[in-house]
């Protein structure tokens, strides 16, 4: 006989929040359980085994339109597994590209740190002189070649944009 879980309980053997069990039913990633006579919610172990699936993909920050997708090939075993090479091939390179902007961060933040060594006062902060050119628009140590396009006020109450 199959194990019978409240959605609390659930939720607690897979580290899932409630909220989130809930939209992944009305998603149609977690399909929908029995109800109990009390008409509380009757999950099982097929429950509990697709959720740690969706949970392991999200893990992973595989969108949940992927993992609809996933779940599509978990149904159909003797589907051709190149769909899924190439969905976790698109993964990696997002993946690539958010670890090459996280690189590029660190060398900008990294700068920025460098403009204040010693404590002193915040009027004579590097890092906040840095900020507040930044935000005049001139360029900045974490951003040498490049203004900040934001607009800026005049001395007279009109404003124009810098160029980026």
């Amino acid at each position: 006989m199959e194990t019978s879980m409240r959605i609390g309980e659930l939720g607690q053997a897979t580290g899932v929040d409630i909220e989130t069990i809930r939209y992944y039913e009305k998603a149609g990633l977690l399909p929908a359980p029995a109800r109990s006579n009390n008409g509380y919610r009757a999950y099982g172990s097929a429950h509990l085994e697709r959720l740690a699936f969706i949970r392991h993909c999200r893990a992973l920050e595989i969108s949940l339109a992927d993992v609809k997708r996933l779940l599509g090939f978990v149904a159909h075993p003797n589907s051709d597994c190149g769909d899924i090479d190439r969905l976790i091939d698109a993964q990696l390179d997002r993946v690539k590209a958010r670890l090459k902007s996280m690189r590029a961060l660190e060398q900008q933040l990294t700068a920025l740190r460098g403009r204040c060594g010693t404590s002193h006062v915040s009027g004579e902060c590097g890092i906040l002189h840095e900020l507040v050119a930044a935000a005049h628009g001139e360029a900045c140590a974490c951003h040498p070649d490049a203004s900040s396009g934001l607009v800026v006020a005049s001395g007279n109450g009109s404003a124009r944009r810098r160029k980026a």
